[in-house]
This record gives C-alpha cells, sequence and structure tokens, in this order.
C-alpha cells in the first residue's frame, strides 16, 4: 500500500527506510531518532511543534506519514506519550515498530484505519507534498482528532514557480492552498513559523551522517540508492535556494 506516486519516492521511503533500520541496528540505538529524523524534522523544529501543540503526558497522538518512527520517537522520549504511527510504507512501519517499539500501522494518510475522535494531537511532517489529495489527508486529520484537538503541519511550500530539476511525484501546495484546505476541513491556525531544518545539535548530525554512511557502505551499489540520494538532493536544492519553503503551522480543530 503506497500514497506515493513515483519509484523515486518508493526507494526514498520504502527501500531505503529498510535499510536505515538495518544500519541503526548495527551503529546501535543512540542513533535511531536522528537517522529516523531526517527529511522530516529538525530537533527545533520538532521542539516547536511540541510546545506548538502542548503535548503532555496522557495525550493520545498521532504521527500520519510517521516514516521510520524518528519525529515520534523524539515526541516519546521528551514529552512522555507514546504516539500511533500510520505509515504507507512497509519496512518503514517494521522500522518504526522494531527502532521505537511504537504501535504503527501501514495506512494512508487519505485514508486513516481510526474511528472518529480519537486522538487529542496529531502532526503530519512532510506528507502534503506527497499526495494530490491534499483535501483528503487533511479530512482525515480532522476526522480523527476530537473537538479542540491540535494539529502541527510541516509542509514544503512553493509560492511561484520552481525551478528544474524537480523531485519526482511531488506536488508542493502554496501557502495559500494550505491555508484554504486548513479552513475548509474544520482548523483554525494558532500559529506559524518558518522551520530551520539545520537546527540540530552537532551530535545528532554526525548520528544521522554515520547512518548514511553505513548504509551507502552496504548498498551504495543499489540503483535504489542512486535514486534516493537523487530524489533528496532535489528537495535539499530547492529548500537550500529559497524556492521551496519549509513552513511550520500549528492549528486546532474548530
Amino acid at each position: 500500500m503506497s500514497e506515493l506516486a513515483s519509484e523515486a519516492m518508493e526507494s526514498e521511503f520504502g527501500t531505503v527506510a529498510g535499510w536505515t533500520e538495518e544500519a541503526v541496528l548495527a551503529l546501535g540505538p543512540e542513533h535511531a531518532v536522528p537517522a529516523g529524523c531526517r527529511g522530516s524534522g529538525s530537533e527545533g523544529t520538532l521542539r516547536w511543534l511540541a510546545d506548538a501543540l502542548a503535548v503532555r503526558p496522557g495525550d493520545r497522538v498521532l504521527d500520519s506519514g510517521a516514516g521510520v518512527g524518528g519525529p515520534a520517537g523524539w515526541l516519546a522520549g521528551e514529552r512522555g506519550v507514546r504516539p500511533v504511527c500510520a505509515e504507507p510504507m512497509v519496512p518503514a512501519v517494521h522500522a518504526s515498530r522494531t527502532l521505537f517499539g511504537l504501535p504503527s500501522v501501514v495506512a494512508l494518510s487519505q485514508g486513516l484505519p481510526f474511528a472518529d475522535d480519537v486522538f487529542d494531537a496529531a502532526w503530519c511532517l512532510g506528507v502534503l507534498c506527497t499526495t494530490e489529495d491534499k483535501a483528503a489527508l487533511v479530512g482525515e486529520l480532522r476526522r480523527v482528532l476530537v473537538d479542540g484537538g491540535r494539529l502541527g503541519l510541516l509542509v514544503f511550500v512553493a509560492d511561484s514557480p520552481l525551478p528544474p530539476p524537480l523531485p519526482e511525484g511531488n506536488s508542493f501546495p502554496s501557502s495559500e492552498e494550505v491555508d484554504r484546505l486548513l479552513a475548509e476541513a474544520g482548523f483554525r491556525v494558532t500559529g506559524t513559523a518558518d522551520a530551520n531544518l539545520a537546527d540540530s545539535p552537532d551530535e545528532w548530525k554526525a548520528r544521522a551522517d554515520a547512518v548514511d554512511a553505513e548504509v551507502e557502505r552496504r548498498h551504495g551499489g543499489d540503483p535504489a540508492w542512486a535514486e534516493a540520494e537523487e530524489q533528496s538532493g532535489r528537495v535539499g536544492r530547492l529548500l537550500g535556494s529559497g524556492a521551496l519553503r519549509p513552513r511550520l503551522i500549528a492549528a486546532v480543530t474548530t
């Protein structure tokens, strides 16, 4: 099951997720959160969202599009919650269960297998651009949140045409589109900020780099590795040039 629109994205979020689990198990558990957060948020990004959502022990929290579980694992350790992860890529779900011991289900963000009104808070990091069905994704997040529930987003927005080469399979929304989607789904924005995706501690960056190096050592000759590197490199270049903007949003259900 996948919501991803290209083979390159399958490599980046599926195949490499399994290799990341393998590398973390070889290097040690202290590498799990830094490696698991690469591409889906820095330490400062996660802290801003956790503070904006006022996550506290006892909250029922969803990470939708959780990847290998790095952000959810960070949240569990920092805020004393046990998030539920939903992620369409089977290798990533396996990794989140193995590396963080989190309850994780294979599910599309726009088709969550949960009842209505079951979560106090949710976040969805870097996922909105991976599907054309954005309204369904935001609507599902609203459906599973209680009245007064809190939502955190990291969204890569493009407010003008992007220069090529573009990452395959992505559909980057504008800031105006994101605001409209949230309002139409029944959310009120309570805070926004531009994310600094390079603000993690040096030790965090070193551990993530070590995992990348171990994955490349083991699988660097595999075409899937080259595909994933090209895909993430294209996103990185757009972010570095300012053509893409990493936007943080906190919202509450209305």
